[in-house]
């Protein structure tokens, strides 16, 4: 998914109208002879007062041998991921974010500074995916939501202590995966989600609100859509290539026995690339949308 979906997720808009009974983000239960895996669709960030867990999980939950997250969700995993990302979110020396731009998209990147109270000078000095995540975690605060209340923290710690916790990758492993993509990708993404928060100011809240009632094609449009038009070449590193090296953890996952409930980005479940459509491809049982 987009940088901000994959560290902080969707925002539900819905519940408004939508009660708590009928909200049902999406999963989906592979099974094989001896083994069976929970595969939960996450918002990192969220709100802290959606009424968001489906029963299924819980239960799943409750009966889980173990329980997979893409990055380990501890303090010592989120201040390695903060001091990655500070030390190579950054331009070279004498190089500045706007000078990657357009135009338009400097305008745009002051416009949303300004909007989101974060300073110009210090965007200035990022390099494209880390100006993107930290403009993203601005516009999450502005709208009330919080990792706190976030699906992997949530689950992580009411889930019981006997499931072990695992993830498919390190904080380096995926730093590296925005640090290594080439400065143009990273820009043409950061240019659409400004012409984003510019156009359509309520698309996290809209997002969310489709995730909140599992509409899957709805998020497919909004959040994955954009990222493989604008720059093919990031959506492969971000998408596509962590979907088959996780496929592979599953797969062996399933060669065992037991429960697993896995818990990653709702984006890296939708679609032909999804992990879901992947495992129906390789002759799994898979429940689900």
């Amino acid at each position: 998914m987009r940088s901000k979906a994959l560290l902080a997720g969707f925002f539900a808009l819905a519940l408004a109208v939508c009660g708590p009974a009928e909200a049902k983000p999406p999963f989906w239960i592979v099974r094989d002879a001896d083994s069976e895996v929970l595969l939960f669709g996450s918002v990192h960030v969220l709100r802290p007062d959606l009424n968001w867990r489906p029963a299924e999980l819980d239960a799943a939950l409750a009966k889980a041998d173990d329980l997979w997250f893409e990055l380990p969700i501890d303090a010592a995993s989120e201040a390695r991921t903060a001091q990655l990302a500070a030390s190579h979110g950054l331009m070279p020396n004498g190089k500045t974010l706007t000078s990657l731009l357009s135009p338009d998209g400097a305008q745009r990147l002051a416009k949303a500074s300004e909007s989101l109270g974060v300073s110009l000078a210090v965007m200035d000095r990022l390099e494209p995916w880390f100006a993107e995540v930290l403009l993203a975690g601005a516009q999450f605060r502005k709208a009330g939501a919080d990792i706190s209340g976030g699906v992997e923290k949530t689950l992580s710690a009411s889930a019981p202590a006997s499931a072990q916790r695992r993830a498919f990758e390190t904080p380096d492993e995926q730093i590296a995966i925005f640090d290594s993509a080439p400065l143009t990708e990273q820009a043409a993404s950061l240019e659409r989600s400004l012409i984003e928060l510019e156009t359509d100011p309520d698309a996290y809240e809209a997002l969310v609100a489709d995730w909140m009632v599992g509409d899957l094609g709805a998020i497919d449009e909004q959040a994955l859509a954009p990222l493989r038009e604008a720059a093919p070449g990031l959506y492969g590193r971000l998408v596509t290539d962590r979907n088959t090296r996780w496929l592979a953890a599953l797969r062996t996952r399933l060669a065992g026995q037991g429960r697993t409930v896995v818990v990653v980005g709702v984006g890296h479940l939708v679609g032909d690339d999804g992990l879901p459509a992947r495992l129906r491809a390789l002759g799994y049982s898979v429940e689900g949308p």
